[in-house]
């Protein structure tokens, strides 16, 4: 379609636009009663303006502050020119937010319905792969977070806590410390796809804890805020670089020093530590941080559940879990536990109690133990002990004790 100019108008192609009031200096008769017997309302003189001075008059239209003829040919004009009718759409609902008695704050869901519909418009070339959707979703809300708070909480006091065998380690922090925490963890991801890691070059293999406090002491100064943008920018890259690589980057490894996990996972677990340092940072400065989806809260327990297995075989190798009552071959059903997860992203799980080479079975569960998924998730983020968590309990007691206390080792720094 070509552009209107003083000589030609389009072809009329929008539909006629009604005005949202009469005009301020419009003074007939609202009512449409005659001033007088066999007197008729009068009717506005149309007059006869070129598209440009038309055009001029469409935020006086919206405002309502054309006179009753102007108004007229106002909207007579937007039924022949969709530039101007689009034009006069956008104005009119910018003017509706100048209402002083509207809410200006935006709908929370208005990103996801924005973007719904355009994804459903017009499909993203690349997409990003669904199981880097959770990680996308919680670094976006962190990054959220952090935009709000002010200067001085960026050194608010955070109180970190997880569990090695068995006791509470507690780390003191601020919430620039815990994105700089993020952000060197994040390198272990970096480093698999082979970009750049924030230690630097030529770093050892060190434990997440050993490279967060490498990080701190190597910074000059005490972390600040300057800290989001590169937190911010490697979250960004990982998202793209996994969106472009294709399918089979799903199997990368990625290694922790002590165990290792396929990119999946490893993004999954990104996500879920965001989430949780996120609430952690929430706390230190009273802001309000929900949890995350359903479906991404249900991934979370999901590998949480799957590790359980591997770290009750590892406590059992240190004695810190009973021995095995029954071992069977591997992928064969043995004895299990069965973790009832309620609430939002809840499901039923059944978890090898005497191999990691088993497979759960509900024909060979000795014991149940019900619980909410946030609190599930706190107790695997070591923010609640095993004595605190379950809210429901049957069956062989030694066995919910021992998955109990696997779960919280499942945390650490």
């Amino acid at each position: 379609m070509t552009e209107a100019n003083d000589d030609a108008d389009d072809v009329a192609r929008a539909p006629w636009i009604p005005g949202p009031r009469q005009a301020a200096d419009d003074h007939a008769d609202l009512t449409g009663t005659p001033s007088g017997p066999g007197d008729e309302p009068d009717e506005p003189d149309v007059p006869v303006l070129s598209h440009a001075v038309l055009k001029s008059l469409l935020g006086a239209w919206a405002l309502s502050a054309c006179s009753g003829g102007e108004t007229q040919a106002v909207e007579d004009h937007l039924t022949a020119c969709a530039p101007c009718a689009d034009e006069a759409l956008r104005l009119r609902d910018a003017v509706a937010l100048l209402h002083k008695d509207r809410d200006l704050d935006l709908d929370p869901l208005l990103r996801s319905r924005v973007l719904e519909n355009c994804l459903g418009r017009r499909p993203a070339r690349i997409p990003v792969p669904g199981w880097v959707t959770p990680y996308d979703a919680e670094t976006a809300r962190l990054d959220a977070l952090l935009r709000d708070i002010g200067e001085s909480e960026w050194h608010a006091p955070v109180r970190l806590k997880w569990y090695e065998e068995d006791r509470v380690v507690r780390r003191k922090a601020t919430v620039a410390g815990v994105i700089g925490h993020l952000l060197a963890v994040d390198g272990l991801v970096s480093a698999a796809l082979g970009l750049e890691d924030p230690l630097g070059t030529g770093v050892p293999e060190l434990s997440p804890a050993e490279r967060t406090e490498a990080f701190w002491s190597g910074l000059d100064r005490p972390p600040n805020r300057a800290l989001r943008g590169p937190w911010r920018e490697q979250s960004h890259t990982l998202i793209r670089t996994v969106s472009f690589a294709g399918r089979g980057v799903a199997d990368l490894t990625v290694t922790y020093k002590d165990f290792a996990l396929p990119l999946r996972d490893s993004l999954l677990e990104r996500a879920f530590e965001c989430w949780v340092h996120a609430d952690d940072i929430a706390n230190a400065v009273a802001y309000p941080y929900p949890p995350p989806s359903g479906a991404h809260l249900h991934d979370m327990i999901d590998l949480a559940a799957r590790l359980l297995p591997a770290a009750l075989a590892g406590r059992r190798r240190t004695g810190l879990a009973a021995p095995a009552r029954g071992l069977v071959t591997a992928g064969a059903p043995g004895r299990s536990l069965h973790l009832e997860v309620e609430g939002a992203g809840g499901g039923h799980w059944y978890i090898a109690l005497d191999s990691p080479a088993a497979v759960g079975s509900p024909d060979h569960a000795v014991a149940q133990v019900a619980m909410d998924g946030v609190e599930f998730c706190q107790l695997v983020a070591g923010h609640i002990s095993p004595e605190e968590a379950a809210a429901g309990q049957d069956g062989d007691r030694e066995a919910i004790r021992d998955v109990l206390s696997a779960a919280a080792s499942l945390s650490r720094l």
